[in-house]
């Protein structure tokens, strides 16, 4: 029997819940079984999901292959999902002021645009060379497509043992870091929300309290 991680089990009981309640609204059920199912608290992880900023930057900086590098650089610099950094193709990409920006088709069904840092879209123009609009911006080696998720993971992965981190780094690392780092430095909580995507500010405020700056612990006699 496999033991589910408790954020595991309580996706799927909330979904299950969730489901319950939604079919006794429709009327194809007498009564709600899932009110009376408690949801098992689970301890909040976040925290120790956040690189610091150095460590993001030894992984890309010791990268050396261009794609690669172009990569890990894309998912700190937008904080885009793994699912959309691998569906990007040329014609999502758009000149903007003196920079440029990606279109993202993500979670939901929501599409937005995010911006990049001058820096990071002139290596992704560098990147782009001769290629075509309807080819994708990774490509994958061996099969000549879109490249997929699991090959981004392994990417991340050999980067992060590269720099020396042990942790199990994955490509949502890097946009935990975005978010944390992005409001370390001041960024509004709401360009934050709008850039990762996120449909509520609430998602978007676990970074603030996953690493906060203040404590009333500096006001005792310590």
């Amino acid at each position: 029997m496999i033991e589910l991680a408790p954020a595991t089990q309580y996706r799927i009981l909330s979904s299950v819940k969730s489901l319950l309640a939604f079919g006794h609204r429709l009327g194809y059920l007498a009564v709600d079984a899932g009110r009376a199912l408690r949801l098992p608290p689970v301890r909040n992880r976040l925290a120790e999901r956040i690189l610091p900023e150095a460590d993001v930057q030894r992984m890309i900086s010791l990268e050396k292959n261009t794609r690669n590098r172009m990569i890990l650089t894309l998912l700190y610099a937008s904080g885009i999902r793994v699912s959309e950094l691998c569906a990007l193709y040329w014609r999502d990409t758009r000149p903007n002021t003196e920079a440029g920006q990606i279109t993202v088709f993500g979670k939901g069904g929501v599409t937005r645009a995010v911006h990049l840092p001058v820096t990071v879209w002139k290596q992704l123009a560098h990147l782009r060379g001769e290629a075509c609009p309807d080819d994708p911006i990774f490509r994958s080696r061996k099969k000549g497509g879109a490249l997929q998720s699991i090959a981004v993971l392994r990417i991340v992965r050999q980067a992060a043992e590269r720099a020396g981190i042990d942790d199990p780094v994955s490509p949502h690392w890097l946009r935990h870091a975005h978010a944390s780092h992005a409001l370390d430095h001041g960024a509004p909580i709401h360009l934050v929300q709008a850039t990762l995507g996120h449909a509520s500010i609430t998602t978007t405020g676990r970074y603030l309290h996953a690493r906060p700056k203040e404590s009333s612990s500096r006001f005792l006699a310590l």
